[in-house]
């Protein structure tokens, strides 16, 4: 049996790119002999992530449009002309037996390339509304893996295979880990642990919410995990400057199991690989939607989890005002944290990543 030789290409966020590996490690899994080739853009994290994975990848000077006018959106098409160029180089060269998309500025050009050389395409859909390169790339794709039912209203029905989000499997095992995570983070056992994270990429007003928060939940004698991410991380170290016993700030988390398996109560943004760690990790959650997301799709995820009482929503305008108030008010009702954790539950796809490498060898095969 030959080697099998895949392509997977997407990125921009964790969102995209943890995905993407999960679904590789999947592959892996049931074909050792696999060999892959990622594809991201050019000074995105992917290109960090991936290699720190294990994976080879090489990146296109694929940029998006930016929303307002600037002096940008003028190499727009430019970039977009050479990253189709290269990404028919790339397809040439490796000669994939099938292309995978997770979204992202890089899908747009690889999964064209791959089509137009004959080569099967899956895509993997994150988000309940889906992303504008997807919706165009849903309509030659051979199968459209998502999270969320209801999803034929952007992509052909007959292509749609529900399987949910695949996930970092380390991240989601957190039994026996408590004291364990007690530890790492240096906390205190008696106490009651929120964990603030606002992305891959960190969250300005979430981070400003937690900083006005800071006193409120000092008197009220709760423990935090603060995740700030790179751009607020220095003002966040000055604001818990004396602090430091039970306000624990770092830039990024790389222990997310710890993290989980210490919180008992979470702080996020929506994005669709939060919420579905948040679902299989059972965590009682208040989901922060980044108002600026393509076609608001943090919105979307996080509303469908508030309207089945599996989560609390604050609008992200609303955040400052309201954080410091509403995270006291739940994080000392046990009640409601348990009827949370309970709906939260049924909403995660424990084996999404193996459901999707079976789809993806199937397409092979045929």
């Amino acid at each position: 049996m030959a080697n099998l030789k895949i392509i997977i290409s997407g990125g921009g966020t964790g969102g995209h790119i943890f995905p993407a590996i999960a679904i590789a490690n999947a592959i892996k899994k049931l074909r050792p002999d696999t060999e892959f080739l990622f594809v991201g853009a050019v000074g995105k994290m992917e290109m960090i992530k991936v290699p720190e994975a294990g994976f080879k990848i090489v990146g296109l000077p694929i940029m998006g449009l930016q929303r307002k006018l600037t002096l940008k959106n003028l190499k727009f098409p430019f970039m977009l002309l050479k990253s189709a160029s290269m990404a028919k180089k790339i397809v040439k060269e490796f000669k994939p037996d099938l292309a995978v998309g997770v979204g992202g500025y890089a899908s747009g050009p690889l999964l064209r390339a791959a089509k137009k050389a004959n080569i099967p395409t899956l895509l993997q859909e994150q988000n309940s509304f889906a992303g504008l390169t997807n919706k165009i790339l849903g309509k030659k794709a051979d199968k459209i893996c998502v999270a969320y039912d209801g999803m034929e209203q952007f992509f052909p029905k007959e292509k749609i295979i529900l399987t949910g989000n695949p996930v970092r499997s380390e991240v989601i095992k957190l039994t026996g880990k408590k004291e364990r995570a007690i530890e790492f983070f240096q906390l205190d056992r008696d106490k009651k642990t929120l964990l603030i994270v606002g992305g891959s990429l960190g969250a300005w007003s979430i981070n400003e919410a937690v900083e006005r928060a800071i006193l409120q939940w000092k008197e009220a004698n709760i423990q935090v995990i603060w995740q700030t991410g790179k751009l607020f991380h220095k003002r966040a170290q000055k604001a818990c400057i004396g602090q430091e016993s039970w306000l624990k700030v770092t830039e990024f988390i790389k222990r997310m199991d710890l993290a989980y398996a210490c919180a008992d109560l979470v702080v996020s943004r929506a994005g669709a690989i939060a919420v579905s760690e948040l679902c299989l990790v059972k965590k009682p959650s208040i989901f922060v939607p980044l108002p600026s997301a393509a076609e608001d799709h943090q919105t979307k995820n996080a509303t469908v989890l508030a309207t089945l009482s599996a989560a609390h929503l604050i609008k992200d305008a609303e955040i400052r005002a309201l954080l410091g108030d509403e995270v006291l008010k739940l994080i000392n009702d046990e009640e409601e944290l348990n009827r949370l954790s309970e709906n939260i539950s049924p909403l995660g796809y424990h084996d999404a990543a193996d459901l999707i490498a079976n789809e993806a060898l199937k397409l092979i095969k045929n």
